[in-house]
């Protein structure tokens, strides 16, 4: 029997560390530290409530990261 494929892990990554910085180096950031999925967000968007391992998502405002989490 095959084994049970697991899901993809994404990175080991604080997402605290991604509040405050400025939305362009936060994406740069989060793509030399392997995240495959990069989403910026304006306050109040309306998302799809699926997860998406390997998927990081910035809520911006005025340009800067506000919120971020996983998925």
């Amino acid at each position: 029997m095959a084994p049970t494929p697991r899901p993809q892990q994404g990175p080991d990554d604080a997402t605290e560390a991604y509040v405050g910085l400025d939305a362009e180096s936060a994406e740069r950031r989060a793509r030399e530290h392997g995240w495959t999925t990069v989403r910026a967000l304006p306050p109040g968007s309306v998302v799809t409530l699926e997860f998406r391992e390997g998927r990081l998502n910035f809520e911006v405002d005025d340009g800067s990261v506000v919120r971020c989490w996983r998925g």
